[in-house]
């Protein structure tokens, strides 16, 4: 195990609500903590929350022209063309001018971003990779600390692959998504799931910033392997479902020869994968424009180092 690691103590921390703006979890409470900030005040810091994206919550939708979240893309953030048209993309530019610019010694210290999905996902945490020291040390206290059910690590980013996430604007960060929960529907077990999940994020803030050692440990987590789309007529529309099967086993082994969908003529497309993987956002409704069915994930176990606050 490697030896301790010290990072700066985390003076600026952002939470963005409604980056998709049928996501009601994350709306409801940023704009509850605009009225009202104390829930997010610790000692140490204070976290500041917004709307990610102000008019696609106004008209609850996911978005207006594209995709907020992936719209941090270098070339959105730094073009200089007054003609763009998406919304989102100067949305995204002026989220990285208020809270980074990322990659810069002025961008914020953490953002966590709220998400919601309708996938029976329960509580998951989003980190980019396994090297994201500090947020897996977040994510491994809140496992520890949540008592309201079991909470997944989730790693999303691939090798290779360019950073597109509102998070990405701070030096480092989570994403919170919670479901299953429909879109534009605001359910109260999912919003006290995500506020107590913030409430230990913030508390493990303020030990750190104290100067608290975090021992050396090792967690599971799932990390994607691939994105899978549905089965297609040669015309492009889908000519299969999510078999019932597999339907809300978000996380749950699949094996080669397990059922993944079913024709309406109710013929049975089995997995031909070589090995077991582990499906995540299974059904996601809003990944039908993104042609995905669901996600494959690997589950492996990391070793993290100690971690403490800089002397």
């Amino acid at each position: 195990m490697a030896e301790l690691q010290r990072l700066p103590s985390l003076k600026r921390v952002a939470v963005s609500g409604g980056t998709h703006g049928n996501e009601m979890s994350g709306v409801y409470l940023a704009k509850h903590w605009l009225r009202d900030p104390s829930e997010l005040q610790r000692g140490t810091f204070q976290a500041t929350p917004f709307l990610g994206n102000p008019r696609a919550v106004e008209q609850c939708v996911r978005y207006i022209g594209r995709d907020l979240n992936r719209a941090f893309l270098n070339e959105f953030l730094t073009s200089k063309d007054s003609d763009i048209d998406h919304y989102e993309v100067q949305r995204a530019q002026e989220i990285n001018q208020s809270f980074g610019p990322r990659d810069s010694s002025q961008a914020y210290d953490f953002m966590f971003d709220l998400h919601n999905t309708t996938a029976n996902m329960g509580a998951c945490l989003f980190v980019a990779t396994e090297h994201c020291l500090l947020p897996m040390h977040m994510c491994h206290y809140i496992q520890k600390h949540y008592s309201m059910g079991p909470c997944t690590i989730f790693l999303y980013q691939q090798p290779g692959e360019e950073t597109l996430y509102l998070t990405s604007v701070a030096k480092a960060g989570i994403a919170l998504e919670l479901g299953p929960q429909p879109q534009g529907v605001a359910r109260a077990d999912c919003l006290a799931q995500m506020r107590s999940i913030m409430a230990c994020a913030l508390d493990f803030i303020e030990l750190f910033n104290k100067g608290t050692l975090f021992p050396a440990f090792e967690t599971e987590a799932y990390k994607v392997v691939e994105r899978v789309d549905f089965p297609r007529y040669p015309d492009g529309e889908i000519s299969a479902v999510i078999h019932p099967n597999l339907q809300d086993k978000d996380f749950q082994p699949l094996k080669p020869g397990d059922p993944i969908f079913q024709t309406l003529s109710g013929d049975v497309i089995l997995y031909e994968g070589d090995n077991i993987t582990y499906p995540a956002f299974i059904n996601e409704a809003a990944y039908y424009e993104k042609k995905v069915a669901f996600v494959k994930m690997e589950k492996r176990t990391f070793a993290q180092p100690a971690l403490q606050k800089e002397l």
